[in-house]
């Protein structure tokens, strides 16, 4: 799923597709699902963006259910349909405090742009 709050250009949310607030508790066939995921995500995301690094951050705070925030990464600014997305934290961790301002059309643009690119 896209992030709503586009911390960089292309920030998606994995979720699980089963009900668990922890992440042990996933089944076998989550995680071997997890790796054709993470697989097809990763190769979708280089294809549309480029990104020089890609962060997986399960945090799990607000909504408990397991899930990881993907987060590409790029040392320089990168554009979009007229919008400059900045990776404040570059090159360390992401800076949530500072995302890119986007709305419903933007974000559906973006998912837009990322499904022809998956596999």
């Amino acid at each position: 799923m896209l992030r709503p709050v586009q911390l960089t250009l292309g920030s998606l949310v994995l979720a699980a597709r089963e009900p668990a607030q922890e992440f042990s508790k996933l089944s076998e066939a989550s995680f071997t699902e997890l790796h054709k995921i993470t697989a097809q995500l990763e190769s979708a995301l280089a294809k549309a963006f480029n990104y020089d690094k890609l962060n997986y951050l399960m945090l799990m705070m607000v909504d408990p259910d397991v899930h990881f925030h993907i987060i590409p990464r790029y040392a320089k600014a990168k554009y979009f349909n007229g919008l400059e997305f900045i990776d404040f934290g570059w090159p360390g961790a992401p800076d949530f405090h500072r995302p890119t301002e986007t709305d419903a059309r933007t974000n559906q643009q973006i998912i837009d742009y990322i499904l022809p690119c998956w596999a």
